[in-house]
């Protein structure tokens, strides 16, 4: 079941078969949830992990006059903050963006989870520095890249994540985010969201079609977004961990 996170952890390290199987128990209740519903909600206390498993999610914030930032995206092996439950309450939202599956992992198996594993736990620091590298790469995006850049970076980046879980065939993936989505995650609006859009078709960069992505040069795209995919670290930079070598 825990599949993705399996996947998305061994871009960091190679783990054994025992980190395998703790991993694939660690899950406590499976829920379903509709596009669009809050997972946790701000001012909700948090008391353990949530999983994505299925489905996409995002992280939120919304002013009191409606307006909402997206801050990040999670895909099927993304945790929704590792240590969320050491704080009281929740200062932002965590919903659906489609129809989702998501794990509760309660704190005591979190806290023995990284207590008995410890490569385990080297992956799961490296997936918060991702995240922290993420938001950073986004805070620059809506700080200095034009509309263009900014809108052909995010495409890159979710291509990326998505194919490092195995969620992409060829250079196609399914992109289930609305323009006024992609609107609040880039601080632009729908019709510049729009228009950006038509801009990179008429380039011959990609096709998006509903819910189904093709980039048609990725590298053109890269080019065109300035996007350098170090952040990611989706290089197996911890092959020192490689727990089928030291069992060996």
């Amino acid at each position: 079941m825990l599949n993705p996170v399996i996947r998305k952890l061994e871009n960091f390290t190679h783990l054994s078969e025992d980190d395998r199987q703790a991993l694939d128990k660690a899950a406590g209740q499976v829920r379903a949830y509709r596009p669009r519903e809050d997972i946790i909600s701000e001012g909700d206390r948090p008391e353990a992990v949530k999983l994505l498993i299925e489905g996409w999610g995002c992280r939120y914030k919304q002013l009191q006059d409606g307006r909402r930032q997206i801050m990040a995206y999670f895909v099927p092996g993304d945790m929704c903050d590792i240590n969320v439950f050491i704080l009281r309450q929740m200062d932002h939202s965590i919903a659906t963006l489609s129809p989702a599956t998501v794990a509760t992992i309660p704190r005591d198996i979190i806290l023995d989870l990284m207590a008995q594993h410890p490569r385990i736990t080297q992956a799961l620091w490296w997936s918060t520095l991702v995240d922290e590298a993420t938001l950073r790469e986004w805070v620059v995006n809506v700080g200095q890249r034009s509309a263009y850049e900014r809108t052909a970076h995010l495409l890159c980046e979710l291509f990326f994540r998505l194919r490092a879980v195995g969620l992409t065939n060829g250079n196609s993936c399914i992109l289930p985010v609305t323009q006024s989505e992609l609107g609040d995650t880039l601080g632009l609006s729908v019709v510049h969201v729009n228009r950006t859009l038509q801009d990179l078709r008429r380039d011959r960069l990609l096709e998006l079609k509903g819910k189904h992505l093709s980039i048609l040069d990725l590298n053109a795209l890269q080019q065109a977004a300035l996007f350098n995919s170090n952040y990611l670290h989706l290089e197996h930079e911890g092959d020192g961990l490689n727990a089928n070598q030291r069992e060996r």
